[in-house]
């Protein structure tokens, strides 16, 4: 697992007006945030970690492999660039994080009995329905 923070050279802020209510504040400040972090091109990053990312985010990621996070959560510019840190921190530790082995378990034989009585209930409901 790599720590964020060592990556925070290669994070690009790009700033912009936010939408929504807020009056002439809205109109004059620039409040949203969004953070860039090109995972293709990183030099802090190994190339199996490059591959991680790009396979875990890749709904985050851009056909060029850059992870794109836009916050526009508060009226200012310092508290979103915090929240996009944030996200950032969580993402990279929710795509580094080894994921649990499932044990494979077979079903009870009361479960088998109730699903096949729940499926003859069905059967007897439907025949039923139908025309004489």
């Amino acid at each position: 697992m790599i720590n964020a923070d060592l990556l925070r050279p290669e994070l690009t802020f790009i700033t912009a007006r936010a939408g929504g209510p807020g009056g002439q504040h809205v109109n004059k400040v620039e409040t949203k945030v969004t953070l860039r972090f090109d995972v293709a091109q990183s030099a802090l990053l190994t190339d199996e970690q490059k591959h991680l990312l790009l396979t875990r985010l890749s709904h985050h990621l851009t056909k060029e492999g850059v992870l794109l996070i836009a916050v526009q959560e508060s009226r200012s510019q310092h508290a979103n660039r915090e929240l996009a840190l944030e996200k950032f921190r969580a993402l990279l530790a929710s795509a580094f994080r080894k994921p649990k082995r499932r044990k494979p378990t077979r079903p009870t034989k009361a479960s088998k009995q109730k699903r096949l009585s729940n499926k003859k209930a069905h059967g007897e409901k439907k025949k039923w329905r139908q025309r004489p």
